[in-house]
């Protein structure tokens, strides 16, 4: 089918090919007549035979050496409706050769011409090549230009920045028969650039002409094509953008852009994440690569949002052996296939099981031996939790504690917890799970000395199953209402990968006991994001789509803290990442109180928050009413 394509193409491409051929030839003897005509004053009595008869009898040696010129040249070889300054640069070359060719076999032959002559020639040869090769391109323009905004169908779209990328944008724009965008103006700080056009489109102002701009030329899409600003400036423009009604895209990142060329094709629509109005976490790849490269390395709840991601990471960082374990199949055998088909070199073994099966995670563990141990298995959802909180026990606190003894026992050198906020001051029984996690964690690194226990501390995520942007797009398709707690919410937010980076580095960074916590910046109020998502997808909140306030639910907080007074804080090497000073507890007494947790877990007993209080003093609950018997 290849070479059919392939077959297809070539015979396609000779009628072109043959007719700029028959068009060179007539423009190399129209281009010999005219500089005679024009030498000799527009006159046809005036021009000597002689220079006529010279130039008749060079006619077919000069057809072939030009032709073979512009092939040399690479004239039949280019796609002239994209042309552009290599292409015109390359037109001029094989021009300017082939009259100075012409020159010297003429003078070679002592076939006389007057010398404006070849200078004369050289002009024309150059106009009529250049009127052959340019001129579809011309039409294009010019036809673009007079219908700035009246072509129906057309999307009329400004671009933010008025740099190389806005104009190679604007290019992709003009040639692109498949492009609906039509660039109508161009926004730009710099003041040397405002009056000024790119490619025929206006610089009309800076951010302030935004919305005069939307209205003046009706703008239906912006384009944001600034490549080198921070964070917050883009969160600047971004919070312009966002009233204006108009769809946004964005460049992802530089990497997306090779020598300067870039295309409608590169941009997306603008995420939330790019609202957070901070730097992205960075990561110490050496430190990563020699903490995972070469070993074994164990995920549980690796078919979640958090473990699904940490497993791509890790496969490319080249580990000796990627073990999956996770209950779900589904997500676990998707994310199998997924690796399978981008990393067709790694060893990977996905195993289906629950970390509340001790003698489950004991197997695994004498079996593969696992150098490094991510713990991502938990149960995350507060008010699930709420609702059944011998379930979060078992799980959260029995299988953190089943893999930190297994780990132990079998010789791991790493294993890292995945905690969350939600243990600082827990008011939800999920939070109060996560801490006394996390204090296992500190508790297992004192009982075995060979394997080095952290957790990593992070706020809520963008993006993972469950959470509240993608319960927000499902309610926006459904026309809403979309469901915000209340008013006055406020939460911290990172992103997956972000929130994986982390996770490695902190692996890479353990001596053992420490809680790592992210600097996540501003917190975000979880109305304005709700508001923000709403004028994302093109709707107006509370007019197109209604925002209906429910009211905390059990166990939330009107904000999380990332971290205790008490824990304090320790600099890394990366200035985004923290480490809690450990908490100094009576380890006997824990366990002893772990033994006593699980009875009471396991005989489903209705105390059981009562129970959790008595670890974790921190820990606050309502108790619900009972009602009374009659």
């Amino acid at each position: 089918m290849r070479e059919n394509r392939e077959q297809s193409r070539r015979v396609g491409k000779a009628p072109r090919i043959i007719l700029l051929l028959v068009y060179d030839i007539l423009a190399v003897c129209l281009a010999e007549f005219l500089a005679l005509w024009t030498r000799f004053e527009l006159s046809f009595e005036k021009m000597d035979s002689p220079f006529v008869e010279n130039a008749s009898r060079y006619a077919l040696i000069n057809v072939f050496v030009t032709v073979l010129i512009f092939a040399l040249f690479k004239l039949y070889n280019s796609l002239w409706q994209y042309a552009s300054v290599q292409e015109m640069l390359s037109v001029v070359g094989a021009c300017v050769a082939a009259a100075a060719s012409q020159c010297v076999g003429m003078i070679m032959l002592q076939w006389n011409m007057p010398r404006a002559y070849y200078i004369l020639y050289g002009f024309f040869l150059l106009f009529l090549i250049c009127l052959s090769r340019f001129f579809y391109r011309a039409v294009r323009v010019v036809r673009s230009t007079l219908t700035v905004g009246r072509i129906p169908g057309v999307i009329n779209t400004m671009i933010i920045g008025a740099g190389s990328t806005a104009a190679s944008l604007i290019k992709d724009m003009k040639n692109s028969s498949h492009i609906s965008n039509q660039a109508v103006c161009v926004i730009d700080a710099d003041p040397r650039k405002i009056g000024s056009r790119i490619l025929g489109v206006p610089v009309v102002g800076n951010d302030y002409k935004i919305a005069w701009a939307v209205g003046k030329f009706d703008v239906q899409e912006i384009f944001i094509a600034l490549t080198n600003v921070s964070a917050a400036r883009k969160k600047e423009i971004l919070d312009i953008c966002k009233v204006t009604g108009c769809k946004l895209r964005i460049l992802p990142s530089m990497t997306q852009i090779v020598n300067d060329e870039v295309t409608v094709s590169l941009f997306r629509e603008v995420e939330l994440e790019d609202l957070l109005g901070r730097e992205p976490v960075r990561t110490n790849l050496d430190e990563v690569m020699g903490f995972l490269t070469g070993k074994c390395v164990l995920v549980t709840g690796g078919g979640g949002s958090i473990g699904s991601e940490l497993c791509r990471q890790i496969a490319q960082h080249e580990p000796k052996h990627l073990i999956i374990l996770d209950i779900y199949e589904n997500t676990t055998y998707d994310l199998q296939r997924e690796l399978i088909q981008q990393y067709p070199e790694l060893k990977l073994t996905v195993l289906i099981g629950s970390v509340r099966n001790t003698d489950r995670v004991n197997a695994i563990f004498e079996k593969y031996r696992p150098n490094v141990v991510f713990h991502a298995a938990a149960h995350k959802h507060v008010p699930l939790m709420e609702d059944s909180p011998n379930e979060a026990i078992k799980n959260n606190v029995f299988g953190t504690l089943n893999v930190a003894r297994a780990a132990g026992e079998n010789g791991s050198a790493t294993m890292v917890l995945i905690s969350t906020d939600k243990a600082v001051n827990p008011t939800n029984i999920m939070g109060a799970s996560k801490r006394i996690c996390e204090m296992i964690i500190q508790g297992m690194n004192r009982r075995y000395s060979d394997t080095r226990y952290v957790a990593v501390r992070f706020g809520n995520v963008l993006g993972s199953n469950g959470s509240v942007i993608p319960i927000f797009k499902k309610q926006i398709a459904e026309g809403g209402p979309v469901t915000v707690t209340d008013k006055n919410i406020i939460r911290y937010f990172m992103t997956i990968p972000e929130a994986v980076s982390l996770v490695l580095q902190a692996g890479a960074y353990a001596k053992g006991g420490e809680i790592f916590v992210l600097d996540m910046g501003e917190p975000v109020r979880i109305d304005d994001m709700a508001r923000t998502l709403i004028r994302l997808s093109g709707y107006e909140p509370d007019v197109d789509i209604p925002i209906v306030y429910t009211g905390l639910r059990p166990g939330e907080k009107m904000f999380e803290e990332c971290l205790k007074e008490e824990e304090g804080l320790q600099k890394t090497a990366n200035d985004r990442i923290f480490i809690g000073k450990p908490l100094e507890f009576d380890d006997e007494k824990f366990f002893a109180d772990l033994v006593r947790l699980k009875e009471v877990a396991y005989r489903e007993d209705s105390d059981m928050k009562r129970e959790v209080k008595a670890i974790v003093p921190s820990y606050q609950y309502h108790e619900k009413k009972k009602s009374k018997k009659k």
